[in-house]
């Protein structure tokens, strides 16, 4: 009885690796692969919420922001604040251009230099400060695109 057991294991593994694979296959088989790069003059880029800096920008670079997983840029003009605020989902962030200083309500200020990455947790306000050229994020959402403000614009 117990050569039986072992030997089931091994067709076992191999029928879970097989429907695995085949699964994997059919939902990547209907989605193209993405290369953008943050200068690529096809990006449309739109306007952010009405509580962003002036001349802030957002570009969506993957999936549709009413849904889970999108990815985007977020282009920040020099010296600009973005004001306290929270998402829904937790963020993972590089930033692709700038400096920026970001700070997480109860935490240290950290400081973002190109090439950077962050992990933001879902629905911890931050704050954010771009230094002195532009500043571009990579953000990616878990949770549908949504920003929170927590306070008014000056």
């Amino acid at each position: 009885m117990k050569n039986c057991e072992h030997s089931s294991v091994p067709t076992l593994l191999l029928i879970l690796f097989i429907f695995s694979f085949s699964w994997s296959q059919e939902i990547n088989s209907s989605e193209n692969s993405v290369a953008i790069s943050a200068n690529d003059p096809n990006l449309d880029w739109g306007p952010c919420p009405e509580f962003m800096p002036e001349g802030c920008n957002i570009a969506v670079l993957h999936g549709d922001p009413t849904k889970k997983n999108v990815d985007v840029f977020l282009k920040v003009p020099a010296n600009s604040t973005i004001p306290k605020h929270t998402h829904t989902s937790a963020e993972r962030m590089i930033l692709v251009a700038g400096e920026m200083e970001v700070t997480y309500e109860g935490e240290e200020p950290q400081k973002l230099e190109t090439g950077s990455y962050a992990y933001g947790p879902a629905k911890k306000p931050h704050n954010a400060k771009c230094g002195n050229s532009p500043c571009i994020l990579f953000i990616a959402f878990e949770e549908p695109l949504d920003a929170n403000p927590l306070l008014a614009k000056n």
